[in-house]
């Protein structure tokens, strides 16, 4: 079973083109405020449903419509649009098993009470971002009262557990991608898909392109931005650099975080090393960087948009983690770029213990000094790039969501209560 599903899902990523969904004709209502409903329950999907919420406005302030009536889910950067919410999982939101369990009945109420909200004002439209495992559930609560939903964005069952997709594929009317082989994975399971390209690159698109000058001699080097995944990973990295110390000693070895929160620890555990900790602007450093070495997470799209050769690590801390990657896991990579490309553009590596650090550190190495491996990542991140798709995802999202409301009534009909 699983033997297949990887077979189709590595074909879906080496085939996947990134080809955008055409915008679709939206017919919105000019006789009466839309009423929308939008959910977040993680900080990233809250910045995500409030860019929504200004693109929505916008678009239907454009058809020349009376501004939509939105109500959400969310915290402070959605209450600040004036938008009042029916409760912040936002603040709520916890991560491991314990913090799950106690909050149980926490998310039951929100589900109550997004129900309620549903039955009593009858939203045209629920948008809820990202957080499948609240907002699948809220997605069937209020498809009860007839409401259309639209998730931003696609869950990756493809990577686990991909039989979840059967209840998704009755929760939704339509979901977002932005992963080039998510349309034809999600195709094939019955789900209706539109491909918008990655929010992120929203963010991004004021920030210059830059590719690595070949006269830097500065490795940056991300180990995370959680307490816990420093800890785990950055001994680790500082270990692996040896090739590169031996090889090119004049190296400069860049620690980027984007805060100081964690300074402390990394002092702490960079003590003996030759490195420097930033938290200068993250893109000016990846601009100025010849190669990285990171953690898997967001931080590589942004290192995708620097053009740099990379190396990643995944380093799991409990048995259950690496059983789950072995035998559970239902894709050929874990490295968003690698999913984008349709091969391994950058090397990654997931294991637990100690792991292959002579192998990866030699691949740092040649990230940073080999002219052969350089030139091959130059091209393969150029065509990653290419797949990830232009900026403007958040108002794409807003255009397909419209498009879900029902024409106007015509003349005569009876209005919608």
């Amino acid at each position: 079973m699983r033997k297949r599903v990887l077979s189709e899902i590595r074909h879906d990523v080496q085939e996947g083109s990134g080809e955008l969904s055409p915008l679709p004709q939206t017919s919105i209502p000019t006789d009466r405020p839309l009423r929308i409903l939008v959910g977040a329950a993680e900080a990233s999907g809250e910045i995500h449903g409030a860019n929504l919420i200004r693109a929505i406005r916008a678009r239907v302030e454009a058809a020349g419509a009376p501004p939509p009536e939105f109500a959400a889910l969310g915290g402070e950067r959605i209450r600040e649009l004036g938008v009042p919410t029916i409760a912040d999982p936002v603040a709520r939101a916890h991560t491991g098993f314990d913090g799950v369990l106690s909050s149980l009945p926490y998310y039951v109420g929100v589900i109550e009470d997004t129900a309620r909200h549903a039955r009593n004002v009858r939203p045209d439209l629920f948008i809820p971002v990202d957080s499948p495992a609240l907002n699948v559930p809220l997605a069937h609560a209020v498809r009860r009262y007839g409401v259309k939903t639209c998730h931003l964005v696609a869950p990756q069952y493809w990577g686990w557990a991909p039989w979840r997709v059967r209840g998704y594929r009755k929760a939704m009317d339509l979901s977002l991608t932005i992963l080039p082989h998510e349309p034809a994975w999600y195709g094939r399971h019955g789900v209706r898909t539109r491909h918008i390209g990655h929010p992120l690159l929203d963010d991004l698109a004021s920030v210059p392109v830059t590719r690595p000058e070949e006269g830097s001699r500065i490795l940056a080097l991300l180990p995370g931005s959680r307490r816990g995944v420093i800890q785990r990973n950055l001994p680790w990295m500082l270990e692996a650099l040896r090739p590169l110390r031996q090889a090119a000693p004049d190296a400069e070895v860049r620690i980027l975080q984007s805060t100081e929160e964690h300074a402390g620890l990394i002092q702490e555990l960079t003590r003996g090393h030759d490195v420097t900790f930033t938290c200068q602007e993250l893109h000016g450093e990846l601009a100025r960087a010849r190669a990285a070495f990171a953690v898997s997470g967001t931080v590589l799209t942004d290192v995708l948009h620097h053009r740099l050769p990379t190396v990643v690590l995944y380093r799991f801390s409990k048995r259950l983690e690496s059983f789950l990657y072995d035998h559970v896991l239902t894709t050929p990579y874990f490295a968003s770029t690698n999913l984008l490309a349709g091969r391994e553009v950058l090397p990654e590596h997931g294991f637990r213990g100690r792991g292959p650090v002579e192998l990866v550190g030699a691949q740092v190495r040649d990230a940073f000094l080999d002219p052969a491996t350089r030139a091959r990542a130059a091209e393969d991140l150029e065509d990653a790039a290419r797949r990830l798709g232009p900026p403007g995802a958040i108002d794409r999202a807003a255009a397909h969501a419209l498009a879900l409301v029902p024409a106007p009534p015509s003349p005569g009909a009876t209005p919608r209560g």
